[in-house]
């Protein structure tokens, strides 16, 4: 059977479910009939051969009789001492030598206490089984033929199975011969051995399971139930009958919850629709070592830069793929804009409205065809609207000169890094957990980063200062201090205002800059803390800001506003921002003009005042944030948290918020979070440059309509109660 397991565990992997609309009210129905009798799931236990000693019997019967489930033993395990009343048994048999053991074991079962027999066609993947020592049985044949099925017929009125049925023919022979009931050992035949099973006759699986969404998928692919071996002996090992009796509650509640959430309201509902099975592995051959010279020889990854194997991509990409392997979990993962809020007619609008502002400048048809069409100035064509919209809304007082448009923020960092950091010696410093788009420049640069790492309580202006030291004792030139100081991607955390001050105090005595990064900002309720860069009097700080959360993301719009002094070795001065000029045109040469005017247009609609454009938006992802943390509280109450060692934080805005839990937060528990409960989030240690939050997750509130919310939240507490038990 291990080769049959493993088949089935790995077709298994590759399976998902589709998430569906609920069907009726109330939760699902898990209680199945099956050979006339009811169960309260569609789990049986067994077959209990070579996996259970016959002491331990007893304990494993206990538990699946409390559990309302039926249990598989082996004639050649005897059950010592009288049978657990409460618990239906079926008895398998097998081929054996002697055919009069085989009748007289099938006559006396019914005496015994059996209620079905399980004649098992053959000891798949394996040698035949010896029977115990003490049994007083014949040894085995390696395999039945349907001879003996119709004998054991004969000799008894049980219910009969037949295991090891593998195609649609030996279905078909096996219904023929007088079998009730059918049990196949391979996931993938289960939809064939179903299809040509006359007479409402069940078709069991057995191997490989090991979770709920295991059973809705077998039940999806033709099943009516699954045996349970694996997950019954480990939990008999951990925990004894109380393990078991756990183990089996535990899978009949992940089944409850794989079927709430693909919409199956009873087990007999299961259809194939609610599947989505992954693309199998494809297996690549690796080049052999020493490749002859061909013109498409493989390029050795250890000779592309070192970024590209860089772990933080492996993650994301791990998430991304987890994403689209589950596309029906709610996904608690996207950090991106409610796109309930993008009308698709407003982009005309906006274009519309700067083309007009245009001609109202008094620029002529050509001037504003070749502003569209054109490649237009590397520096941007907007700057001026962008300064007006700074002043007013931020505070930011600064000329249009010092202000650098840029595709999207990203773009403003790489700028800004490749800027400062001119020699091996100088290094970035950066609030941790901190936004990957940041590390991930500084790796494409090969610029050193230094984490300050967030205290329990929030960020400590004094924890920089003494990184600064440290870099200092090592002979390292810290250039800059990278954070985000409203509602930051991924904690949530916000710089409070004496904060605020004491950094820039560190900045101006240090000689460093601080790059702040704010883009939500405008996307959350109430009046903002001032930026750093509306408090700072020395020109301490690059103030990064993108339109992709207060316009919209395809945009692809944001910009930099680097108005330091810049001064060369014969005196002339200038300003950074023309620097970081000098290094786009080398990377994108420009901004898309289109993509420009359709921000402009926004900002001009609303007098510069994203606020005010922003203001439902914000208001909406307000309310997203508070139902999220109201539902996690009502999911997992305060003295459950506390007892389960979990907390999070409660910001008041922005799209994050951290979890932290007592299990690794990693790639296997992400899997099963999506697989088995339908809840996507990302782990927070994709976002400590220098190790940590392996025990924290990130939930992303903003893309999520509040039954969203609801349902995801539900999901989320039911999957961190599941895995802590595990721990």
């Amino acid at each position: 059977m291990e080769n049959a397991s493993a088949a089935n565990r790995a077709a298994f992997d590759r399976a998902g479910l589709k998430q569906g609309g609920p069907s009726h009210s109330g939760p699902p129905e898990t209680a199945a009939k099956i050979l006339g009798r009811n169960w309260a799931a569609p789990l049986a236990v067994g077959p209990l051969a070579g996996l259970v000693r016959p002491e331990a019997l007893p304990a494993v019967l206990g538990a699946a009789g409390r559990a309302g489930l039926p249990a598989v033993v082996s004639a050649l395990t005897p059950v010592p001492g009288p049978a657990v009343p409460e618990t239906p048994l079926w008895l398998r048999t097998y081929a054996f030598q002697d055919d009069g053991t085989a009748r007289r074991t099938a006559a006396g079962a019914e005496d015994a206490g059996y209620t079905a027999l399980v004649l098992a066609l053959g000891p798949q993947d394996g040698a035949a089984p010896a029977p115990a020592a003490g049994t007083g049985l014949p040894g085995l044949r390696d395999r039945a033929d349907w001879a003996d099925l119709e004998r054991l017929r004969a000799a008894s009125g049980l219910p009969l199975l037949v295991a090891g049925v593998r195609t649609a023919a030996d279905a078909v022979r096996a219904v023929d011969a007088g079998a009730d009931g059918l049990v196949t050992d391979r996931l993938e035949a289960l939809p064939v051995v179903a299809a040509a099973t006359t007479g409402g006759r069940p078709v069991l699986l057995e191997g490989g399971v090991r979770r709920g969404a295991d059973v809705l998928t077998a039940l999806a692919s033709g099943a009516d139930a699954v045996l349970l071996g694996r997950p019954v002996l480990d939990a008999l090992l951990s925990g004894g009958e109380a393990g078991v009796a756990a183990a089996l509650t535990g899978l009949a509640g992940e089944l409850a919850a794989a079927m709430a959430f693909t919409g199956t309201p009873t087990v007999t509902e299961a259809r194939p629709s609610v599947l989505r099975t992954a693309p199998r592995p494809v297996t690549v051959t690796p080049p052999p070592t020493a490749a002859p010279a061909s013109p498409d020889r493989p390029l050795r990854r250890a000779d592309l830069h070192a970024s590209v194997s860089d772990p933080v991509l492996d993650t994301m990409n791990f998430l991304n793929e987890i994403t689209h392997r589950y596309p029906d979990a709610i996904s608690f993962a996207p950090g991106r804009p409610y796109d309930g809020f993008f009308e698709t007619e407003r982009i005309f609008t906006y274009v519309r409205g700067y083309l007009d502002h245009l001609a109202a400048q008094g620029r002529t048809p050509q001037d504003i065809r070749t502003a569209m069409y054109q490649y237009g100035p590397t520096a941007g064509q907007i700057r001026e609207i962008v300064a007006d919209s700074l002043r007013v809304d931020e505070d930011i007082d600064v000329p249009p000169e010092s202000i650098v448009i840029t595709v999207g923020a990203q773009e403003a960092m790489l700028l800004v890094l490749r800027a400062l950091c001119a020699g091996p010696g100088d290094v970035l410093l950066a609030a941790s957990p901190c936004y990957v788009g940041i590390t991930g420049a500084a790796k494409l640069l090969d610029v050193p980063v230094t984490a300050v790492e967030e205290r329990a309580d929030g960020f400590h202006s004094a924890d920089l200062e003494a990184a600064i030291l440290r870099e200092h004792a090592r002979g390292r030139r810290p250039r800059a201090f990278y954070v985000i100081p409203d509602h930051s991607n991924p904690s949530g955390a916000t710089l409070d205002e004496a904060t605020r001050r004491e950094l820039l105090a560190l900045a101006e005595r240090y000689g460093i800059l601080l790059i702040e990064d704010s883009p939500y900002r405008r996307v959350s309720p109430g009046t903002p803390l001032p930026t750093l860069k509306s408090l700072d009097t020395s020109r301490s700080v690059v103030h990064l800001g993108s339109f992709a959360k207060t316009v919209f993301p395809g945009a692809r719009v944001g910009f930099a506003v680097a108005d330091q002094r810049v001064v060369d070795d014969e005196g002339r001065t200038g300003l950074l921002a023309a620097e970081l000029v000098k290094i786009k045109s080398m990377v994108t040469v420009n901004t898309s003009s289109l993509s420009q005017a359709a921000v402009a247009g926004a900002l001009l609609a609303a007098d510069g005042r994203i606020s005010a454009l922003n203001a439902d938006a914000a208001a909406y992802y307000g309310d997203a944030m508070r139902t999220t943390l109201r539902a996690l509280d009502a999911r997992i109450p305060a003295g459950r948290r506390e007892a389960l060692g979990v907390r999070w934080n409660e910001p008041a805005g922005g799209f994050f918020l951290s979890v932290h839990v007592p299990f690794r937060a990693d790639e296997a528990a992400l899997t099963r979070s999506a697989q088995d409960f339908g809840v996507i989030w990302t782990p927070m240690r994709y976002f400590y440059p220098q190790g940590g939050g392996q025990h924290a997750l990130r939930l992303s509130t903003s893309y999520l309509t509040t039954a969203e919310i609801e349902e995801g939240t539900a999901r989320l507490a039911r999957f961190i109660e599941a895995q802590s038990r595990e721990e």
